[in-house]
């Protein structure tokens, strides 16, 4: 049977470890799925890149490198858990001599901001910025062509065009998915206590056992992780309505239709 006063005096005399494991999770979610964003728009690139006949040897080279890498990259991250992989970067950390939990922080911080969530950070990061590039790149190849030869017949470099026109609509036509990767990682963080980051399921973790109160514990972090993922869905949908208002992320060379 479930006991409202024993989960009640679990969460008052647990609060603190609750909060900072809450602090965690929205770290490594907010933080994994902005950074994850930035690198998958270069991944995105990357995996796009044209080799052409008139290219040197030399650039050749690297244009099939950076293709080749970018597509193992996503194929391998995507491919693979979460949990698997933050095993590996561990051992894989351990094998060079480099010890997370000997990272360490002002004593004032130290409760949230450690080695661990560094490496926890480093991991999601990695994770995400895969799936980000598939986003991104589904993105711009939703783009409607003209709206490159209409900058371009304005006048604009390819870059220019790529990067102020076609780029921010790539971003709004992917912003739902977007968001979805961000409720993803406020989830999927909880797999990173497999390497002792102390997020949200990881406190929550010790705490049940400590109290021996299992069922609360698990029914009470299931609400805290549903009120996170409302309020993240709530914040998209607001942010879409905004920039569905902005010039810059609406077809700024809508073709005419003829007749």
């Amino acid at each position: 049977m479930i006991s409202l006063e024993k989960l009640i005096r679990v969460f008052n005399e647990n609060f603190n470890d609750i909060l900072s494991g809450l602090i965690t999770t929205l770290l490594l979610a907010v933080i994994g799925t902005v950074v994850g964003l930035i690198l998958g728009i270069f991944l995105a690139y990357g995996k796009n890149i044209k080799v052409k006949e008139s290219d040197n040897k030399f650039i050749k080279v690297l244009k099939i490198f950076g293709l080749y890498f970018c597509k193992i990259y996503s194929t391998v991250l995507r491919g693979t858990p979460m949990m698997v992989q933050a095993l590996i970067f561990k051992y894989a950390c351990q094998g060079i001599g480099l010890y997370w939990e000997m990272v360490t922080f002002p004593a004032e911080i130290s409760n949230v901001i450690n080695g661990w969530l560094c490496a926890g950070l480093i991991v999601i990061t990695l994770n995400t910025t895969a799936y980000m590039g598939e986003i991104i790149q589904s993105g711009l190849n939703g783009v409607d062509a003209g709206q490159t030869e209409g900058a371009l017949s304005l006048g604009m470099s390819k870059g220019q065009a790529s990067l102020l026109i076609i780029l921010p609509q790539a971003i709004r036509n992917a912003l739902p998915t977007i968001g979805n990767e961000l409720i993803v990682n406020i989830k999927d963080s909880s797999v990173l206590n497999i390497i002792a980051v102390a997020e949200l399921f990881y406190r929550f973790k010790d705490i049940a056992t400590t109290n021996y109160a299992f069922l609360e514990c698990y029914l009470l972090i299931a609400a805290i992780y549903l009120v996170l993922t409302i309020i993240a869905s709530i914040a998209i949908k607001l942010i879409e309505k905004k920039l569905d208002g902005n010039k810059i992320f609406t077809n700024v060379f809508a073709k005419k239709e003829e007749f």
